[in-house]
Formats: structure tokens, C-alpha cells, sequence
């Protein structure tokens, strides 16, 4: 659980672009995150600023309570979901 990686070439791009973008890198990636359960996939810059702000929640507010919360939304996504 924690932000999605991103590939570089884009990292070193927004970084330049999004004040604190770079505060995203501070935790280990996961497969799986807030930001992914909160907010569907970037379109413009202005999608990439939302999903920040919910990955910095989750370095401010990270626990076992909210990763546990994270696994379990996302594995009734797959359920409730189905693609």
C-alpha cells in the first residue's frame, strides 16, 4: 500500500510542474493507494494535482488501520466492479 509509482521521464517532468510533487516519493510505492481508491486516472495535469493531495493524506495520515482500509476497498472493487 502507497502511491503508485510513476515512470520517470514523468516524475522529473511534474516535478517541475506541481509544487511537492516530489513529497510522493518519500514512502515506498505500493501496488495500490489512496489516491487510486479516491480518484480515477490522470487526464490532465489538474487530475495529476488531485491525486497528489490524496497521497500526501495518506503519507500525513498513514496506519495499519488505513492500509487494512485500502486492501479491503480494493479488493471488494474487484467484486463489486468487475471489468
Amino acid at each position: 500500500v502507497g502511491p503508485r509509482p510513476e515512470r520517470p521521464t514523468f516524475v522529473s517532468k511534474l516535478e517541475t510542474q506541481i509544487p511537492y510533487y516530489e513529497t510522493r516519493l518519500l514512502i515506498k510505492p505500493g501496488i495500490t493507494g489512496w489516491a487510486q481508491l479516491n480518484h480515477r486516472a490522470d487526464i490532465d495535469l489538474e487530475d495529476v494535482k488531485q491525486k497528489l493531495q490524496y497521497d500526501i493524506y495518506y503519507l500525513k495520515n498513514r496506519s495499519l488501520i488505513l492500509d487494512l482500509a485500502i486492501i479491503a476497498k480494493t479488493l471488494k472493487s474487484f467484486f463489486v466492479n468487475p471489468k
